[in-house]
């Protein structure tokens, strides 16, 4: 049986931590920028002693405005400032991996991805002995891809047991113009979470699994044998909960 994580803002954990305690959920924890400008160690503290009964944790970084392959040194630096703040909070939680967003999008980049890789290497080789000193995974996520060459290539060029993917099925019905099948023969190797939620192709809805158009069947049945965590990405308690029962039903 899955024992998915619910991904929660930080900056809301408390509105939920009774019913998540009570539950005894796992959880991804997305820090904004305001999230890290504004926690303390104290606060890291209090979070640890709510969740008492220790559930398995992964975290989500910012990505507002945040570009990993700018071209732009100072929008890079910031970047880096960031996501070294995420990782000064895994120091505290030890979580088992960290989601960032690739920052590829064709049109800002007029096609070129080579010039996305290259200054995407730059930051990712900063990154990544944190990630491997620390024995937590990198997972970049697709957004706004239309087709997984891209990461591929930035898989392939990392090439390391810590760097991997965050497969977001919400993302891929959105914008993807290539088969499923295709990118889970190119990401497949390099899963390490998956986000999942659904949408009708038309909005980044974050509904419950099923309540949308994306074939979770033929999803799950490619990616039967991936040892990743499972994240479940709805936007409310109910389709939470909506979803970790379609996923019980689904997974047998």
């Amino acid at each position: 049986m899955i024992k998915p994580h619910i991904h929660v803002p930080y900056s809301r954990i408390f509105e939920y931590v009774d019913l998540i305690k009570e539950n005894k959920l796992n959880i991804e924890l997305y820090f904004d920028a305001q999230s890290l400008d504004s926690i303390k160690k104290e606060d890291i503290k209090k979070l640890r002693k709510a969740l008492f009964y220790e559930p398995s944790l992964s975290l989500h970084g910012p990505f507002m405005d945040l570009s990993p392959g700018a071209v732009d040194n100072k929008i890079k630096e910031v970047t880096l400032v960031r996501f070294n703040q995420v990782f000064d909070i895994a120091e505290e939680l030890c979580p088992a991996s960290i989601v960032f967003h690739s920052g590829y999008e064709k049109w800002k980049y007029a096609f070129r991805v080579d010039i996305w890789l290259e200054e995407s290497l730059k930051t990712w080789e900063k990154i990544l002995p944190r990630a491997e000193q620390l024995d937590i995974k990198i997972a970049i996520e697709n957004i706004f891809e239309e087709e997984p060459e891209s990461l591929t290539l930035l898989m392939k060029s990392i090439d390391s047991p810590y760097f991997g993917i965050c497969f977001d099925t919400g993302h891929f019905n959105l914008f993807s113009k290539k088969d499923i099948k295709e990118w889970i023969s190119c990401l497949g190797n390099y899963i390490f979470e998956l986000h999942l939620h659904d949408n009708h192709k038309h909005f980044d809805e974050h509904l419950s699994i099923g309540s949308g158009c994306f074939d979770f069947k033929k999803f799950f049945d490619l990616i039967n044998g991936i040892d990743c965590i499972y994240t479940i990405e709805a936007h409310s308690a109910e389709d939470v909960f909506k979803s970790i029962k379609m996923l019980d039903e689904l997974i047998k």
